[in-house]
């Protein structure tokens, strides 16, 4: 099956996790590590007044962040690549949560930054349709060698539309996306084995349901969110997919796939025999998961790979549980043996030069630059002992506030190139990934390796699908709303209203992406030969 396969899947945004670097001031030029040829692209810094280089970052609403224009970060930046390139490099914030329509506004105003991201693809597509982004052949070409060789030909697909450059994907460095979890204090108090299959899943969960080895009001053996919202339900839907071609496979949404039925009216059992959080679908925002995990009344869930070691899970679980433990597993085995699940793409976020921008060919040579490992590693790490310690050769993020305080994991809304850990292997990556949670490191790792195993990608389209920017919102709340439907609707009523749901998907523009997706497929297998 080719690597890139695609599932329309309800998408969550999730990220590659870590833990974000805090405190201290940094201002002093002893703070920071000695100029070298690596950290630096010119040698001799050009005469006149300084260029404005504008580049995008993302507000997160951090409590206690610094100055998102004057920190630890950005005085690096301004003074590694900043002077040498008589440039001054300002940064343009941007709240994480209205990036699509406050870059829509800038971009429509001809305001938007030089160097311009964001992690939709479907956004990049259509701006390359209307023109209104550079491409970046020849400008990558004469000045974004280092950088080409950085992300490789793979990740540069990702940005090619049309057959052109017009994008940079950033290299994403953390593959795993979504894992499972289950009580391990729980198994043991039962004396059951972990379950490897969903008959054993669901025989575990109803030993959960009747037994309640917690202890506690109001059991939930399997935590469940809202579609869309954290707290899914993992791979299950793959584990009953039958066979497809490829191209069937990744033109066809997933109401059509051979199986996807069985998968829902699996879930509809476990809603109707209890064994599902009763209010699932009322909770659209994930806070009575949360809630419900943290206050020891959950058996299993299914959420981002890490979610079970995050901070204000571990923490809270804890204090609450102290011999709570939670396992990763896999539990969703297909007929061929396997564990299939999605994994990211290569790819992360999306870099852009606006057709407005004055200034492209600095904006590559910025980017070049931050290729470099040595830049890379102080914008995820900072200096020795004091944003980070070293560990068995692995570097571990010191916890600070104020000016050396970083705002998202590894510094990821700053180190645009990369998303993810990057130490030049993949083995310390994971190893680095693994230490952002403290005490559960060797967890942690066993969690990534689970969910990196079986894994497949989504299916890259090189050409925009009119349909889809045309009908993917409407598409994407029908499908929300059609999975909560059908897990809490009647047994007896199941059959019936999924095939009533899916021809009103198919209706509402589902049968028109599909059409469309067969015809780009198609062009772009022509286009191989």
């Amino acid at each position: 099956m080719n690597k890139k396969m695609l599932v329309l899947l309800p998408v969550l945004t999730l990220l590659a996790s870590g833990l974000a670097g805090c405190g201290g001031d940094n201002n002093n030029k002893e703070n920071q590590p000695a100029e070298s040829s690596a950290a630096s692209t010119a040698t001799k810094s050009p005469s006149g007044p300084p260029t404005t280089l504008t580049v995008e970052v993302f507000d997160r609403g951090i409590q206690g962040q610094p100055d998102l224009n004057n920190n630890t970060w950005t005085r690096y930046i301004n003074e590694h690549f900043g002077k040498p390139n008589n440039a001054v490099v300002k940064f343009v914030p941007v709240p994480r949560s209205q990036e699509i329509d406050k870059l829509n506004v800038m971009m429509a105003a001809d305001e938007a930054p030089d160097i311009s991201f964001t992690y939709d693809s479907a956004t990049v597509s259509r701006y390359a349709k209307i023109n209104g982004i550079m491409p970046l052949e020849d400008l990558l070409e004469k000045y974004g060698k280092d950088l080409k060789n950085y992300l490789g030909e793979n990740v540069l697909t990702y940005g090619q539309f049309n057959g052109k450059q017009m994008a940079i994907p950033a290299k994403r460095t953390s593959l795993a996306w979504i894992g499972s979890f289950i009580r391990k204090d729980w198994l043991d108090k039962l004396g059951l084995p972990v379950p490897t299959n969903r008959d054993e899943l669901y025989n575990t969960l109803v030993a959960f349901r009747d037994k309640n080895p917690g202890g506690v009001d109001g059991v939930i053996p399997w935590g469940l969110a809202a579609t869309g919202m954290n707290y899914g339900t993992g791979n299950l839907a793959e584990s009953f997919w039958g066979e497809q071609s490829e191209e069937d496979f990744v033109t066809s949404p997933n109401w059509l796939k051979p199986g996807n039925k069985e998968s829902l009216k699996f879930l509809n059992k476990l809603y109707n025999d209890k064994l599902i959080s009763p209010d699932f679908a009322l909770d659209k925002t994930a806070k009575q998961a949360d809630a419900d995990v943290t206050n020891g009344k959950v058996g299993f869930f299914s959420a981002n790979w890490d979610y079970a070691f995050r901070q204000n899970i571990s923490e809270p679980l804890k204090a609450n549980v102290p011999d709570a433990n939670f396992i990763p597993i896999d539990t969703f085995k297909n007929d061929e043996g396997k564990y299939k699940k999605m994994v990211y793409n290569e790819n992360g976020l999306n870099v852009f030069i606006p057709k407005s921008s004055k200034n492209a060919e600095l904006a590559i040579k910025y980017l070049n630059w931050m290729a470099n490992p040595e830049v890379l590693f102080f914008l995820q790490y900072g200096e020795e002992g004091v944003n980070h310690k070293t560990v068995d050769g692995i570097p571990q993020v010191i916890a600070q506030t104020g000016d050396n305080m970083q705002m998202s994991p590894q510094n990821l809304d700053y180190t645009l190139v990369v998303n993810g850990v990057e130490l030049g292997d993949q083995e310390k990556n994971i190893k680095a990934l693994s230490a952002s949670y403290p005490g559960l490191e060797e967890t942690a790792e066993q969690s990534y390796k689970i969910n990196t195993t079986d894994g497949y990608t989504a299916f890259f389209y090189d050409t925009p699908n009119d349909a889809n920017i045309k009908f993917g919102k409407t598409l994407g709340d029908m499908n929300k709303q059609m999975t909560d439907k059908l897990i809490v609707c009647k047994p007896s009523d199941f059959d019936s209203l999924y095939d009533k749901l899916v021809d009103e998907y198919m209706a509402a523009g589902g049968k028109a992406v599909m059409e469309e997706n067969v015809k780009i497929y198609e062009a772009m297998q022509a286009n191989k030969k």
